[in-house]
């Protein structure tokens, strides 16, 4: 088995691969915002899965962010006040990626998720570089 290290790396790699796709945003009228707000979701995600690898914590295979918030947390891992409305980008990984009854995805609502992706990976590249 590969390093704990090494595979927090590779998430986070996976995390900023899906923000720098989300930072493209609408460059043409075929892409959906409901699309690019999946990018950033992702990149939540993987960021949040990246603490969890690199602090051995065990998480099941879920788009639920607060299911991995909740994880860090009861490790003692908190995400500042901030960071906790990531839990909004959940709602992006399966119920908007599909044709479906849910609220149609806006730029308000991208540039807020794109922000949100943003921040979190920050934090999480920061944090994993302090890990001894």
């Amino acid at each position: 088995m590969k390093d704990h290290r090494l595979r927090a790396k590779e998430w986070l790699l996976r995390a900023k691969s899906n923000l720098a796709r989300a930072r493209l945003g609408k460059a043409s009228d075929d892409i959906l915002y409901e699309d690019i707000c999946f990018d950033a979701q992702q990149s939540v995600e993987k960021a949040l899965k990246s603490m969890c690898v690199m602090h051995n914590i065990r998480f099941n295979k879920a788009h639920d962010i607060s299911y991995l918030i909740d994880l860090l947390d009861a490790a003692g891992i908190i995400l500042p006040k901030k960071l906790q409305r990531a839990r909004l980008l959940t709602n992006y990984a399966v119920e908007t990626r599909y044709l479906g009854d849910y609220t149609p995805v806006d730029r308000n609502m991208y540039e807020e998720a794109l922000e949100i992706a943003e921040e979190v990976v920050k934090w999480v590249e920061n944090n994993l570089e302090n890990i001894p």
